[in-house]
């Protein structure tokens, strides 16, 4: 059940992340029991999770600079020494801003060989446009590099170009949808694609990463009505390769599965074997959507992540990750 404050629906009140501001927040308190646990004789894991799984992103930025002006010692860099494993790596991600953890995402993304054309996909597609603009700053801030650059020196042909649209297209976010476009848009897609001999990608991509989450279902509605295929599949048929993948993800992250769909099933494929999934979607979805992303997993899979977190970690990581899912 999701947390409805407000009146009705889509209400500014409406929350659906798991993590709240904690009511009685003290950063002073908190950064000195942060310090004692970390430096008592044998690390207390169990203090440090139960401090930062129940504080907020806000709250945690400001439990970091107390902790430094009382400490003179940098709290990501006390923690990295005082812990090991995913436990490290879920605690450091837990204190990054979301946009610098984004940032952090995409650098590992196009770093090293071979890039995880998932990952770009994935945080891309998910963002909205002044959320994309924070993330831009805070990558060259830390890289000292442009995100667009490292992204065109990484990648090649039609996927750069719908990455780089994804990254620099003010996608429109109103929930109206205006049908005749729809109508409109279906006819462009469908010619650009079936009743074309090679694909007209650009076409693809412009309708693709311009027009609303709301907007992209009517018009692969009124697709499914003037084809044999559904439109992922008219994709898979017409491209080849990372674009191929790329625009169907995009087709079903934001229009067939709301963007709920997808993280669960990236969730589910994350057990046993990807603990970094898990990281990256429970941390940067915990006070955003995270509640939905629960529900919409129970329902897909019928049985809850909770379960399968238990099943598949251990210890404290498994601590923070059911601390990150909120109440089971």
């Amino acid at each position: 059940s999701c947390c409805l404050l407000g009146p009705s629906p889509q209400t500014a009140t409406e929350y659906y992340g798991t993590i709240i501001p904690y009511p009685n927040f003290n950063a002073s308190s908190d950064a000195s029991v942060l310090q004692s646990a970390i430096e008592s004789k044998g690390v207390d894991e169990d203090v440090i999770i139960a401090v930062l799984v129940k504080r907020s992103n806000e709250q945690r930025q400001k439990i970091k600079a107390v902790y430094e002006a009382s400490s003179g010692k940098n709290l990501d860099k006390a923690l990295k020494s005082a812990l090991r494993s995913h436990l490290e790596d879920v605690t450091l991600a837990l204190l990054m801003p979301p946009a610098q953890f984004d940032a952090y995402l995409l650098r590992k993304a196009t770093k090293g060989v071979g890039t995880d054309e998932d990952v770009l996909v994935e945080i891309l597609a998910t963002r909205s446009y002044g959320e994309l603009q924070e993330i831009k700053r805070a990558f060259k801030q830390e890289y000292k590099k442009d995100l667009e650059e490292v992204i065109k020196g990484e990648t090649n042909g039609d996927f750069t170009k719908a990455l780089l649209a994804m990254l620099n297209t003010k996608r429109d976010e109103s929930t109206e949808v205006d049908m005749e476009l729809a109508k409109k848009d279906a006819k462009v897609l469908f010619e650009a694609g079936e009743q074309n001999a090679g694909a007209d990608v650009s076409t693809f991509i412009n309708i693709l990463t311009t027009r609303s989450g709301p907007q992209l279902s009517k018009t692969f509605q009124h697709y499914a009505t003037i084809s044999d295929l559904t439109l992922p599949k008219a994709l898979q048929m017409e491209l080849k390769g990372d674009i191929e993948d790329c625009l169907i993800d995009i087709v079903l992250k934001i229009a067939v599965l709301g963007i709920f769909g997808p993280f669960s099933i990236l969730l589910s494929q994350g057990q046993g074997t990807c603990e970094e999934t898990l990281i990256r979607i429970l941390v940067s979805r915990s006070e955003v959507d995270l509640q939905k992303i629960v529900e919409q997993y129970r329902a897909m899979f019928e049985k809850t992540i909770h379960e399968d977190i238990v099943n598949d970690t251990s210890g404290h990581f498994q601590k923070v990750l059911l601390g990150l899912c909120g109440p089971n």
